[in-house]
């Protein structure tokens, strides 16, 4: 028999959270996970009183503000601590008394506002376990397990809680009451409502309570929950299902697939599946090293940005900060708040969004347009078929990239030889300071020592799109032109369906392969040696081992090559160095993926004129 069908167990009740008529639903303010647990519990009990700890006097205008719900509303009433200063107050659905509220008005509950309102709430810590937890363990061992470690209870605390007692002690004697806190309130008030409670002294404060519609753009700085995530708990609230509407990464993966077609879009960029590999493990650590389970906006700003770029973030945050209930026309003052206004301690991150404006492009006088054709189709015509060559000027550019390439390779293998022990009577290669702080209780400090490598780098092979989707599909192999050019063979976009002057078609590299000395390669892609391989990169790897003169091979791309390619090598006494292709900087392999192609070598007198 399940759970939830034995009589015995409906009331379950493992926290002692039920106490004769009253049910208390401790919360973490702000966070969703808890407003749908309020809500599915409330719409079972269907209580007659439902209690929020809620300050009475902001009762009248919060009533008001969940009556417009699902647009968000922000009460504004003045900072009694502070004279020129005013407090918001964001109320949006995610919120579990904001949800307490508004379910219990559903049902037809009273609402009682708990919090005596005889001064501002004592400062409680506020932090708790990533709420996250609490589909996956249950909201009772979320609460058993915050229990554990009972926060420290002051006279403020005290005078607080009896308060609240003292509220819920006075309302309706035969009604069924459920009780809607903060958990870091829960253990004081159950102490209180353990004896009667005397009216407060103090008279409860007055405050003028203002009703602002917050302005569209500015939600996700304001809201304790992004309103992309808002919006789905509102979908979801309906009928308390699926759970995948409201499941976080789930959310994530959405908004950040959202993201990317936006940025497609508007920058023409692709985003590659090992830049989102990335991305994933990076927030990972972002969120562990907060002590959360899952990353939260700001951290998936972060990560969109580092990983991708700018513009990239630009379209996690406004996507993020969607949310269509929100009209800038309402019959409230719309006004635009900042994060300042609503939250301490915030974080910032500054995005530069990067989008070509041609109005606001300033362009010496100087400076000669490019040249376009004159009728549709000119440059076509002009193309002779002859012979293909490439653009000198690039030829320098990634063949200096590659070498820098091959020396970050050497380096890596270095550090990962290398040997770290206690300083005695050398520092050998310097001073290990990771090793010296991460053992500086000993006292001791660490020295490393690098092992010199034997052996160079020969081919090298970089791998942009491992294009499973074969759009890639214009495969060349060329020589180079003296002894410091490599041979050169590559997979692309066809150069002459993008052209960009007579003769000259411009491609994006999907792959290549360099390797040198000069004039020994044949045709990668016709030579039946390299029929073994699968895909276009592991023919590069192949043929990159094959005319390597060196040892050492490296192989960037966003995955490691299969574990066959490395028997292969070691049968060829040749050993792959594999680099993540996203340790390299995004911005150089920007540039270094384009490529330009010419049908002569005579082009190339007049190729400056239309490359840039």
């Amino acid at each position: 028999m399940s759970r939830a069908s034995d009589p015995l167990l409906e009331h379950f009740d493992p926290a002692n959270l039920r106490r004769g008529r009253f049910l208390y639903l401790p919360v973490a303010p702000g966070r969703m996970e808890f407003a749908a647990e309020v809500r599915r519990r409330l719409l079972r009990e269907r209580p007659e009183v439902v209690a929020v700890e809620l300050p009475q006097s902001l009762a009248e205008a919060y009533r008001e503000a969940v009556r417009r719900l699902p647009e968000i509303t922000v009460l504004l009433y003045p900072d009694p601590e502070e004279e020129d200063s005013a407090i918001y107050v964001p109320v949006e659905p995610a919120d579990p008394f904001t949800e307490a509220v508004r379910t219990g008005l559903e049902i037809g509950s009273e609402i009682l506002f708990a919090d005596p309102d005889l001064s501002d709430r004592p400062h409680v810590p506020g932090r708790y376990p990533d709420p996250y937890a609490v589909p996956r363990i249950g909201l009772e061992k979320y609460i058993e397990a915050y229990r554990l470690w009972p926060q420290p209870r002051t006279q403020d605390v005290l005078e607080h809680a009896a308060g609240m007692a003292w509220k819920l002690q006075g309302a309706d004697p035969l009604a069924r009451v459920a009780v809607v806190l903060s958990l870091n309130l829960l253990d004081p008030v159950l102490d209180a409502m353990e004896i009667p409670q005397e009216e407060p002294r103090r008279r409860p404060l007055r405050r003028s309570v203002e009703l602002l519609n917050p302005h569209p753009e500015c939600l996700a700085e304001i809201t304790s929950e992004y309103p992309y995530l808002q919006h789905r708990y509102e979908q979801y609230r309906a009928s308390l299902s699926p759970e995948g509407l409201i499941d976080r990464p789930r959310v994530q993966l959405a908004l950040l697939r959202e993201a990317e077609l936006a940025y497609e879009k508007n920058t023409g960029e692709k985003i590659q599946h090992w830049q989102r590999r990335l991305m994933a493990r990076y927030t990972r650590n972002l969120a562990l090293a907060s002590g959360d389970l899952t990353a939260g906006l700001y951290d998936l700003a972060v990560a969109a940005r580092s990983i991708v770029d700018d513009n990239y973030a630009w379209e996690v945050w406004e996507t993020a900060n969607r949310y269509p209930a929100q009209k800038e026309d309402s019959e409230l003052e719309t006004v635009r708040l900042s994060a300042d206004l609503v939250w301490r301690d915030t974080r910032k991150i500054r995005l530069r969004r990067r989008l070509p404006r041609p109005k606001q492009q300033v362009r010496p006088l100087s400076l000669k347009p490019h040249p376009k054709e004159k009728q549709a189709g000119e440059w076509a015509r002009q193309l002779r078929g002859e012979a293909i060559c490439s653009y000198p000027p690039e030829d320098i550019v990634i063949e200096d990239y590659g070498r820098r390439i091959k020396q970050k390779a050497r380096s890596i293998l270095s550090e990962e030889r290398s040997r770290t022990e206690p300083f005695t009577t050398s520092l050998l290669d310097g001073i290990d300071l990771r090793e010296t702080i991460r053992h500086w209780y000993e006292g001791k400090i660490y020295v490393r020592q690098f092992h010199k490598i034997a052996g160079e780098v020969g081919s090298l092979i970089v791998i942009f799109d491992e294009d499973r989707e074969n759009r890639y599909n214009w495969l060349t192999t060329w020589y180079g032109e003296h002894q410091n050019e490599s041979d050169m063979a590559f997979y692309s976009t066809n150069p002459f369906e993008h052209l960009v002057g007579p003769g000259i078609g411009r491609a994006e590299y999907g792959g290549f392969l360099m390797s040198l000395p000069p004039r020994r390669m044949i045709d990668v892609w016709s030579d039946p040696d390299y029929d073994f391989a699968e895909t276009k990169p592991e023919r590069l790897l192949l043929a990159g081992l094959d005319y390597s003169i060196h040892r050492y091979v490296v192989y960037v791309g966003p995955r490691p090559p299969r574990s066959i390619f490395r028997q292969i090598a070691y049968r060829l006494g040749r050993t792959i160095l594999y680099i993540p292709i996203g340790q390299l900087p995004p911005d150089k392999l920007k540039k270094i993926r384009v490529v330009h192609v010419l049908d002569s070598y005579e082009r190339r007198k007049e190729a400056a004129c239309y490359i840039w």
